[in-house]
């Protein structure tokens, strides 16, 4: 954050300071007052089960120096209507004073936050990069990551989530990006959207943001991303496996479960191996791979970078191994596309392994009307894919969409230690998926299953 004093801090956010004005602030706000440090802001914010001003002593005990608040304590303050909104005008005011800054928005119904990490990778290593930590992509998270840069940050990468039309404008305003990707158009979150067409409104106002000069990086795995208009004065570049990509990947084999291809841009061509799991993992490479390019890195820069990346967000694809035995943790989050490249990934590390496949999924949430036939469309899918073992708890909708003759073993059942006790039938060579939308904190199961591989493990060192 650049240093701002407490009554320059009041004037911007139009608020009633009460301290001594001439108090520096140095470092970005926090709401978490544990994790305040010498010369931060503390953000008193009222959720529906804490009141932020509660914990102001604490915030100023770990260094705060000042809070914002909607109401006066007994430390340092600045008193506004909206805490929310305070520190939205604070990061517009602090965006428009950086001007050596570049910025790059990032949205889609999917991967996101992988692009966001890989991007933050290749970019870290030209220059000073801000990058959320996991995936904070609203509308605090958004001025919380613009607030996080200062004087020194080369690039600054934002997430843009949206559950309404006008949301990623609304973000836009205060990020003013001077890249905007658009991943895909899918169906998360249709059940509040309503449609397809409405999603690709929302993600659109991201490059209709941009103004002459910027760029916008278009995906090219759905019928409604690459039609999407920019102004006058706005390059596009568009990414993906298709031969008149500006970006894009050929030569693609899967090996351990890991895309390997050739990144194609207009400066060359270049072999990128990639740590992370999946096939769907090569669209996001691309999308971080068509910004770099955008920004002037080379292509033995980037593929390099996309070689050596790891994930930086936590149970997202992420692989734990034991006595033969594979756990898939892709628990974060889930919809019908993401659901589909995870099983696709199972059934790949299954061929390659030779045990046996195990899905454990839960419900995928917001999908409205069409909830049942998704779910069963995702049952139709395991058997297709010719996974053993598909695992559902609470979800019998799965199970509707295996046909009766399918070789898929269905275990429905009702509770999560249900099916952890289920899972102890794993032998060395099987492989698991365990999925489900956030909600239903399907880590808990993934957490619980790895405890008890350590504690199998430990038994034979001491036998």
């Amino acid at each position: 954050m650049i240093k701002l004093s407490a009554r320059e801090i009041s004037l911007i956010v139009n608020g009633s300071l009460h301290g001594d004005e001439n108090l520096m602030v140095t470092n970005p706000p926090v709401f978490d007052s544990r994790k305040a440090k010498a010369g931060s802001i503390f953000l008193a914010l009222v959720g529906e089960n804490t009141d932020g001003h509660k914990f102001s002593a604490d915030a100023f005990a770990n260094g705060a120096v000042l809070a914002l608040t909607t109401q006066v304590i007994d430390q340092p303050c600045v008193v506004v209507s909206n805490v929310m909104q305070a520190v939205a005008d604070l990061a517009k005011f602090v965006r428009v004073q950086l001007t050596n800054l570049t910025v790059i928005g990032i949205t889609g119904s999917q991967g996101k936050t992988t692009t966001k990490d890989l991007l933050n990778y290749i970019l870290s290593s030209v220059g000073e990069t801000v990058a959320p930590v996991g995936s904070f992509n609203n509308e605090l998270g958004v001025p919380l990551t613009i607030l996080e840069c200062n004087e020194s940050t080369k690039y600054c990468i934002v997430e843009m989530g949206a559950r309404h039309v006008g949301d990623i404008s609304a973000l836009c305003e205060i990020a003013r990006p001077d890249i905007g990707a658009v991943l895909k158009v899918g169906n998360a979150h249709i059940g509040e959207f309503g449609s397809r067409e409405a999603i690709a409104q929302a993600k659109s106002e991201l490059v209709t943001s941009l103004v002459n000069g910027g760029t916008a990086i278009l995906g090219t795995y759905d019928q409604y991303t690459p039609a999407m208009r920019v102004a006058d004065g706005v390059a596009v570049l568009t990414f993906g496996e298709r031969s008149d990509c500006n970006v894009r990947a050929a030569d693609v084999e899967i090996r351990e479960g890991r895309p390997h291809f050739d990144l194609v841009t207009k400066s060359g061509r270049a072999a990128v191996g990639m740590r992370l799991v999946g096939l769907h993992q090569i669209p996001n490479a691309l999308a971080a791979a068509a910004i770099s390019s955008a920004l002037g890195l080379s292509v033995d820069q980037i593929a390099g970078a996309l070689s050596m990346a790891e994930l930086a967000s936590k149970w997202r694809m992420e692989i734990f191994e034991l006595d033969g035995k594979l756990m898939i943790n892709d628990s974060y989050n889930a919809n019908p596309e993401s659901m589909a490249a995870a099983l696709r990934t199972l059934a790949l590390f299954a061929q390659e392994r030779g045990g046996s496949s195990w899905a454990v999924l839960g419900k995928m949430h917001e999908l409205g009307a069409t909830e049942n036939s998704d779910h069963a469309a995702i049952g139709e899918l395991v058997s297709d894919l010719a996974i053993d073992h598909l695992v559902t708890v609470s979800m019998p909708a799965y199970g509707q969409g295996v046909p009766r003759d399918s070789e898929t073993k269905v275990h429905e059942l009702l509770q999560k230690d249900l099916v952890v006790k289920l899972l102890n039938q794993m032998q060395s060579g099987d492989v698991l998926l365990v999925k489900a939308s956030r909600a239903e904190h399907f880590e808990e199961i993934a957490q619980e299953v790895a405890a008890n591989w350590q504690t199998e493990a430990r038994k034979k060192d001491d036998e």
